[in-house]
């Protein structure tokens, strides 16, 4: 069995983000990522707290916008389409979950598809669906750098996604499909998982549910990945996976912490500069 290791990775890709940066920076392009948070949710905060941080010492430009939780809908339009037009914004990202006045999915569309670094926009979901270049949530996305950097072939691979959500389930599903995997799609719905499970070369667990994946639902060899961060009674952080009588049947798996969560804000910074290398393109 081998660990994953999530940070090391995310590590790299920052190294990587913080020389494009330079060179962008260089030819006149600062990479900017702006984040608006609407309310006081903690989870939240703490969030939008590492992104600035891990923008600073990456040398893109952060600008944050804090909204009270009552903002009206339309203020939170107006902010966006401003940023929109900004030519000095190359990625937008409206930290979810909102006040429950505002309508989510409105808001998302109100972004523009070539700033939406998060990937969640219908243009970008189309994209990636159909197999084109666009923006791919960042989740998903730094899944797919985890089995690059560690050698996982997933072309002809059986691959399970427990969990449908649109922010990994669905996209993981679709990246996966990309890479020429044969894909099984499974959720509350789903009869007989664990005989669907058990099939499985690679497992990505992306539910909220701790301790989900047991041992008897995993076949010898597999490559377990856990998407889940659930904090119980005791204040212990954990997995959707059954971890430590999982760990010794897998052949690749990541712990939590320190396995898909550092990933993310990884490829939210990897984005942006991809925005911003489109901004220099356009400007030539």
């Amino acid at each position: 069995m081998q660990l994953i290791d999530g940070k090391a990775i995310s590590a790299k890709v920052k190294e990587e983000v913080k020389n494009e940066a330079a060179q962008l920076t260089e030819k006149g392009v600062i990479p900017c990522l702006a984040v608006i948070l609407v309310g006081d949710d903690k989870a939240s905060q703490t969030y939008v707290n590492s992104k600035e941080k891990a923008c600073k010492a990456c040398g893109i430009r952060s600008l944050k916008y804090t909204l009270e939780a009552n903002t009206d809908e339309s203020a939170l339009i107006d902010l966006i389409q401003s940023l929109n037009e900004n030519d000095e914004v190359d990625g937008i990202l409206v930290q979810l979950p909102l006040p429950k006045h505002i309508d989510e999915n409105k808001i998302l569309e109100k972004i523009s598809c070539e700033k939406d670094v998060d990937g969640f926009h219908a243009v970008n979901v189309g994209r990636l669906v159909s197999g084109l270049d666009g923006f791919v949530p960042c989740t998903p996305c730094g899944i797919m750098r985890l089995f690059k950097e560690y050698g996982i072939e997933v072309s002809g691979k059986n691959a399970v996604v427990i969990g449908r959500s649109n922010i990994v389930g669905k996209p993981m599903a679709n990246l996966l499909l990309n890479a020429n995997a044969t894909v099984t799609v499974t959720h509350s719905k789903t009869q007989n998982l664990a005989k669907i499970t058990k099939d499985a070369d690679i497992i990505v667990v992306a539910i909220g549910k701790p301790n989900f994946l047991k041992a008897d639902m995993v076949k010898n060899g597999a490559v377990v990945i856990d998407v889940g961060i659930n904090r119980l009674e005791n204040n212990k952080l954990v997995g959707d996976v059954d971890f430590e009588n999982v760990a010794n049947k897998c052949s690749f798996i990541t712990p939590v912490p320190g396995g898909v969560g550092p990933m993310t804000i990884a490829m939210l910074l990897k984005n942006t500069i991809k925005s911003a290398k489109n901004r220099l393109k356009r400007l030539k």
